[in-house]
């Protein structure tokens, strides 16, 4: 699976589930910096095609996130994909303030970038290698009030709720350089589950994926995901922090049925 394609089309399922490491907590429940630690597989159609490995810093309000994703098992045969993530920012009440992103991959010997800053509550500058292709007359462009709260992929899965049945009924705005979408958060149910580092109840949120700008108006993918894909996500609380973070997640898509899975969700020891 080339990195981009989990980047933006698996983006409910990869992204959000690499949230399972974004925990934070606010100031008042931990006067000391924190840190976390996760890994997770994604699979399609239950084959292993890439890992994720997360470390997650928070002093107070402010977070660091340094990640990892690599294509696994028979993906790797067809595109040998590495990439490395970094996520700076600090929240703001119970919503992250992101101030920078950055994504390096290297994806069939090439290698990409995406870079985005922020300031003032929106994106300040996006620097995307190789540079887009010229844009046709079907392309759906962004404008300035697109990019306004708007957040990066990796603050997008950063969430504060008081409780369980306030983390799903909650729209987030996504960036990631170059598709802006809205993520919309609706309740489907409470469970329980039991990986490495965390045992306890769940609660369950069916997500809508809706495309607002910076793509082609037809694009197959996108209208299957936005129209006809089922897209789920587990969330589990993280200790007494307030924040609830994915840690399973499966997303529909035309080629089948990706699924995403936290297989160590803990705090550094």
């Amino acid at each position: 699976m080339p990195f981009p394609l989990a980047i933006r089309l698996a983006a409910p399922a990869l992204v959000l589930s690499a949230s399972g490491l974004f925990t934070a907590a606010s100031p008042a429940q931990a006067a000391s910096p924190q840190t976390f630690h996760g890994d997770y597989t994604i699979s399609y159609l239950g084959l292993p095609v890439a890992r994720a490995s997360f470390q997650s810093r928070y002093d107070g309000d402010d977070y660091s996130i340094d990640g990892s994703v690599t294509s696994a098992g028979l993906a790797r045969i067809f595109d040998d994909t590495k990439g490395t993530l970094r996520a700076v920012g600090q929240f703001s009440g119970d919503s992250p303030a992101p101030s920078s992103f950055r994504a390096d991959y290297v994806s069939a010997k090439k290698p990409s970038l995406v870079d985005i800053r922020f300031a003032n509550g929106t994106v300040a500058s996006t620097q995307v290698k190789p540079a887009p292709k010229k844009r046709g007359s079907d392309w759906i462009g962004l404008d300035a009030a697109h990019l306004r709260r708007a957040v990066d992929p990796i603050a997008a899965t950063l969430v504060r709720a008081d409780s369980p049945d306030k983390v799903c009924g909650r729209t987030v705005k996504m960036y990631d350089g170059e598709l802006r979408a809205d993520l919309r958060l609706s309740f489907a149910s409470n469970g329980a589950t039991s990986v490495k580092g965390y045992k306890g109840p769940t609660v369950t949120c069916r997500m809508n994926f809706q495309p607002v700008a910076g793509y082609r108006k037809g694009k197959k993918a996108l209208d299957y995901l936005k129209n006809r894909s089922r897209i789920m996500v587990t969330f589990a609380p993280v200790g007494e922090t307030g924040v609830y973070a994915p840690i399973y997640a499966t997303v529909g898509t035309q080629i089948g049925t990706i699924t995403v899975s936290a297989h160590r969700f803990e705090a550094a020891r």
